[in-house]
């Protein structure tokens, strides 16, 4: 620690504590979970971005928007498990300030570009349900490059903003973060002096990034429900509401967890412990970028196509005598 005056102490690192009830007789166990979790998301994910690199037919501006998420959910999983892995496999949750203060910075980032990434989602959907005839010339491919350019660059406004007065911060000598990464809530737990203004500070931020979004997506979802419901009937209404149906449940599990948890500490009859804050961060945090791929793998029906193809010629390539045979029969 470096000494600030006689009251308080100018942290250097912090100590990613995890969950504060597991014994250490599971923390063997819990790694491997969190590792197996990791390598899963990222093989899933990458999986979509290989598709679409190596598939010219579905580059187009819906399958853009889905490898911006494909790679916001490789992201995400990047920064935050590998310390808590380490944390688990050799006692090893140290962080710097400065690392620590810029995974915090990726951790919001990351949370702030998944809701404008579901935004666009949204308001193609729109654009292509309720103006079916102008949406190839006003949504092409470069008018969706530069839209998701955007969206990766305006996530780091909120961040970079809540983050401005951190680093001058005092704390009290306290530096174990009691969360699975830092994050602005944990951080400013352990700053010195009366934190309810900071807490909400950090509450009406992290609202604003989340749900400002969230009302425009379910704006777009209401006029898209109504635009089907009349102008569209029995198979196509069927399979529009199905795609809202699995949409609606990725948001909800990404957008409903995450209001509990940042509005607990305003509720006293919402209580949460520590554990069940962190079981229900981890859950809104990685398990939308865990059953993402197998979503737009399983119910988009270019995606399955080509993964059989693929699938196919790999289960029954031609013999070299086969080949030859066809290239004598074709003369």
């Amino acid at each position: 620690m470096i000494q600030a005056d006689d009251n308080y102490t100018q942290v250097s690192a912090f100590v990613i504590v995890g969950f504060p009830s597991l014994q250490p007789e599971y923390f063997d166990i819990v790694g491997w979970f969190f590792f197996f979790l990791y390598v899963t998301i990222v093989l899933g994910n990458l999986l979509l971005v290989v598709v679409f690199a190596l598939e010219h037919s579905i580059q187009k501006p819906m399958y853009i928007i889905m490898l911006s998420l494909a790679l916001s959910d490789i992201g995400f999983p990047t920064v935050a498990l590998p310390k808590l892995i380490a944390r688990y496999w050799w006692n090893d949750g140290r962080l710097s300030f400065q690392t620590c203060l810029f995974q915090r910075h990726m951790i919001h980032y990351f949370g702030s570009l998944n809701s404008l990434i579901l935004l666009t989602m949204a308001l193609d959907r729109y654009f292509a349900i309720c103006f079916p005839l102008r949406y190839p010339t006003v949504m092409t491919n470069q008018t969706m490059t530069g839209l998701t350019v955007l969206t990766w660059v305006v996530a780091h406004i909120f961040p970079s903003v809540s983050s401005y007065h951190i680093p001058t911060m005092l704390f009290c000598g306290l530096n174990k973060i009691m969360n699975v990464f830092c994050d602005t809530r944990s951080v400013v737990a352990l700053v010195c002096g009366d934190i309810s203004r900071k807490h909400m500070q950090s509450f009406a931020t992290a609202l604003f990034i989340l749900y400002a979004p969230l009302s425009l997506i379910v704006i777009s979802y209401i006029a898209l429900i109504v635009t089907v419901l009349h102008v569209d009937s029995g198979k196509g209404l069927v399979k529009t509401f199905s795609t809202f149906a699995t949409q609606g449940c990725i948001i909800s599990i990404y957008y409903i967890p995450r209001f509990f948890v940042y509005a607990a500490p305003f509720f006293p009859s919402l209580t949460m412990t520590p554990d069940k804050r962190i079981a229900a961060t981890l859950f809104y945090s990685l398990f939308p970028p865990l059953i993402n791929p197998f979503i737009y793998c399983l119910r988009t029906k270019e995606i399955k196509q080509i993964l059989r193809r693929w699938i196919q010629k790999r289960k029954s390539p031609q013999s070299p005598t086969v080949c030859s045979l066809n290239a004598v029969s074709k003369l």
